[in-house]
């Protein structure tokens, strides 16, 4: 069963009241449902789905709903059902604000005001085109799909509404509605009051945040180390330049301990450079005191080659 399946049947054992139910039927009969002059028709492949459903149609409208279940045989036999209202067709549509007057509303045409209206909306399109990314896999996304770009941007507003941030991009002929950021889809999934997936979301963004930020550190220690290395490395030759240009005995006694050192330990840095000549050595020196006399190196070689 993947992440999203999983959290659509946690949202199902979440219990409405009849206000939430209206507005989650209105986004589910608006967007993944088949309506005709006399009949309303709902297809899941989920159970749990269907049943919620079937059980929230029954509670609020009090209607008789055909059930018909059949068996889908593609890669492997799963099982179809299928809703038909037949009953209170355009009572429901109007009262869900989908259709006035035999004419279909448009998305925008009636905004849901009150806070747990729009979640309870969002909660609909989530079950019916909605789905979610493990975050196990390779990043977060959380979708929904629409026919229309009207309708994609209807719900983004609603996120908006409630301080999400989402986008609407066009894929092939439909338009998406999106929320990219660990945090955001974090937000929504506790909006749906569905604690075991937050959990289990939560866990896997702590995990891999926590391995995003080891493997920085790490990167940030080898290019510390590369680059401890290549001014080891670099100082080494300077001293050999010194040597040669019988140039390392000008320098005074306490910088000719320190590059003598520099000299053996090339790939150490600074701070370990004084921490082995103060335990070797009557001289005792920090850090910014190895640099200093690495200064003073600088200094005699650029006097003497301006006097060449």
């Amino acid at each position: 069963m993947t992440f999203s399946t999983r959290l659509k049947e946690e949202i199902t054992e979440y219990n409405s009241n009849p206000i939430e139910k209206r507005a989650e039927l209105s986004a589910i009969l608006r967007y993944d449902s088949k309506i005709e002059k006399d009949k309303i028709t709902i297809t899941s492949e989920n159970a749990k789905i269907a049943r919620r459903i079937y059980t929230s149609l029954k509670e609020v409208f009090g209607i008789n709903i055909k059930i018909i279940v059949r068996n889908q045989k593609r890669f492997r036999i799963k099982q179809i059902y299928i809703l038909e209202i037949k009953e209170k067709v355009t009572y429901i549509l109007e009262s869900l604000y989908i259709y006035d007057n035999g004419k279909k509303l448009k998305a925008n045409e009636r905004y849901y005001e009150a806070f747990d209206e729009k979640v309870s909306y969002l909660k609909g399109a989530f079950l019916s085109i909605g789905s979610i990314n493990d975050p196990s896999s390779s990043g977060y996304h959380l979708e929904f799909i629409f026919l229309t770009k009207l309708d994609a941007d209807f719900l983004k507003k609603i996120l908006k509404s409630i301080k999400i941030d989402s986008k609407v991009l066009k894929r092939n002929n439909r338009y998406m509605t999106y929320i990219k950021s660990a945090e955001s889809i974090s937000d929504v999934i506790k909006l749906f009051k569905a604690n075991h997936s937050l959990f289990y979301f939560e866990d896997i963004r702590i995990y891999r945040d926590h391995k995003n930020m080891v493997n920085r550190l790490n990167n940030c220690e080898i290019a510390n180390q590369e680059k401890t290395t290549q001014t080891g490395l670099k100082q080494k030759e300077e001293i050999e330049f010194l040597k040669q240009n019988h140039l390392f005995d000008l320098l005074e006694e306490n910088t000719r301990i320190v590059l003598e050192y520099r000299y053996k330990y090339p790939e150490s840095s600074y701070s370990e450079l004084s921490e082995i000549i103060s335990l070797e050595t009557d001289y005792k020196i920090g850090r910014s005191g190895i640099n200093h006399h690495f200064i003073k190196m600088k200094k005699l070689i650029e006097k003497h080659k301006n006097e060449l």
